[in-house]
């Protein structure tokens, strides 16, 4: 058996625009970790999606250079289907369309002062 959520890069990292867009997304990753702590002795598995952007109405028209997420590209929903498959078929945890997104996770859990401020910088940056 397996069970998938979607949540966003912002479970692993932070949505800078959305303080409940963030908040439900880091409970979504929480919530997976849960599941696939307490279900894996049942041989359940447990995946959660962390894309960055992905181009759905919730972008928009927004270019790449106007959203965080953007920074490392938007991705077509079939891509990020595609990644889906391949993480389900590998039994990962983590399915992560925007392979940046695991660098900034590492360097989040390595450093998390430096990351703050570096997230705070981004904000300053990209939100006036």
């Amino acid at each position: 058996a397996a069970a998938a959520a979607a949540a966003s890069a912002a479970g692993l990292l932070t949505e800078l625009h959305s303080l409940p867009y963030s908040v439900s997304k880091h409970a979504t990753v929480s919530l997976a970790e849960w599941l696939h702590i307490t279900y894996a002795k049942h041989n359940i598995k447990t995946s959660v999606l962390c894309p960055q952007a992905v181009a759905t109405p919730m972008i928009g028209i927004a270019k790449e250079s106007d959203i965080a997420a953007g920074v490392d590209g938007i991705l077509s929903p079939e891509a990020v289907a595609k990644c889906v498959i391949k993480g389900l078929r590998d039994e990962s945890f983590l399915i992560l369309p925007h392979k940046d997104v695991l660098t900034y996770f590492q360097r989040k859990a390595s450093d998390y002062d430096r990351w703050l401020k570096g997230m705070a910088r981004l904000k300053d940056r990209l939100i006036s």
